[in-house]
């Protein structure tokens, strides 16, 4: 395949990209007249069907470590006015350091990493993160799956201007923070949970507005729930805490949303990495700092074991290593033993 331009290019354009200019007079393309009418049915070349890597990763930022978070940019707007706004108030009385800053006597650290995040500072960032999304969206893309007047989440009446006002970031937080303590489910799954919401608002061209937050937070949540966490909450544990939700609703939800994603729940540590970091960098900007504690003897010695740890498991795999690459000199030299000896 492939060695043959006429046999594996479609005459028409190609429905996602465009091809260069170049590729197009280099290869020449044959006309519908040139082929024979027993050829059947045209086949797209895979240059053709498949994204270049420069507009993918700009294309799917959920995909690709490099391309930059969806939520980092829609927050930097604010993040600007708010800079402005505190220069302006603090240039003639700075006031109190909000931060604490390490110091000679006194070190403070944090106890989250990227392996093990905090809970609650991860919940916040979270729903920060989606509250700009709603705040800042380009239009209101939506679909009825998700659409809370269609599908209401409990028996009360749903407001008129449901689909007009902006929730603010409190009651996302608590919407979150309800399922997360309720479902026992960790920091590292609300860290792909944000994730899937980025790659679904990309994949599905939505936008993530008041009328269907609430089911898009869901549907991220229990899909990363059953992805991520060992221990995976059922569809009918949700409807325990969502009270009026039914299982075939939630079934329901479940699948379109894995059809939007095309079924690629996949989340790559580079990935994983740049999100979490890219959250940290959003609670930064907007005072959500990660808890910091004073290093006293007890976190000291934690420190330490973690390290001595850490450093242990590092020996082994040299000490592996070192045993695979010595057994396969012995291998080689049985082998040029038996050649000299025959």
């Amino acid at each position: 395949m492939g060695g043959s331009v006429s046999c594996c290019i479609s005459p028409g354009e190609s429905p996602k990209i465009h091809r260069r200019e170049v590729e197009l007079e280099e290869c020449p393309i044959t006309t519908t007249e040139d082929v024979s009418e027993d050829t059947g049915t045209y086949l797209q070349h895979i240059s053709d069907r498949e994204l270049p890597d420069e507009l993918a990763q700009e294309a799917n930022p959920s995909d690709h470590p490099r391309a930059s978070t969806l939520f980092l940019n829609k927050s930097q707007t604010d993040v600007r006015e708010k800079r402005k706004s505190y220069y302006l108030n603090h240039q003639m009385s700075p006031g109190l350091l909000t931060k604490k800053y390490s110091s000679c006597s006194t070190i403070f650290i944090d106890d989250s990493t990227v392996s093990q995040p905090n809970l609650k500072s991860t919940i916040k960032c979270v729903a920060l993160a989606i509250y700009y999304h709603i705040k800042n969206r380009d239009s209101n893309r939506s679909l009825d799956i998700f659409d809370e007047k269609k599908h209401p989440l409990t028996r009360d009446k749903v407001p008129d201007d449901y689909s007009v006002v902006d929730p603010e970031h409190k009651l996302i937080y608590r919407f979150i923070r309800t399922l997360f303590s309720s479902a026992q489910l960790t920091a590292e799954c609300a860290i792909v949970t944000l994730v899937y919401l980025e790659r679904l608002l990309t994949y599905a061209e939505m936008d993530i507005c008041p009328c269907n937050w609430k089911r898009i937070v869901l549907g991220a949540i229990l899909l990363a729930s059953k992805v991520w966490d060992d221990q995976a909450v059922w569809n009918v544990d949700y409807c325990q805490i969502l009270k009026d939700i039914t299982v075939e609703d939630m079934n329901e939800m479940e699948r379109h949303f894995l059809e939007l994603l095309q079924f690629n729940i996949n989340v790559p540590a580079s990935v994983y990495a740049k999100y979490y970091f890219d959250l940290r960098s959003l609670a930064d900007e907007n005072n959500l700092s990660f808890p910091l504690e004073p290093l006293n003897n007890k976190r000291a010695q934690k420190l330490e074991a973690i390290s001595r740890l850490c450093e242990d498991k590092y020996k082994d795999l040299c000490k592996s290593a070192m045993r695979k690459s010595v057994s396969v000199d012995n291998l080689v030299g049985i082998k040029n033993t038996h050649a000299v000896l025959s």
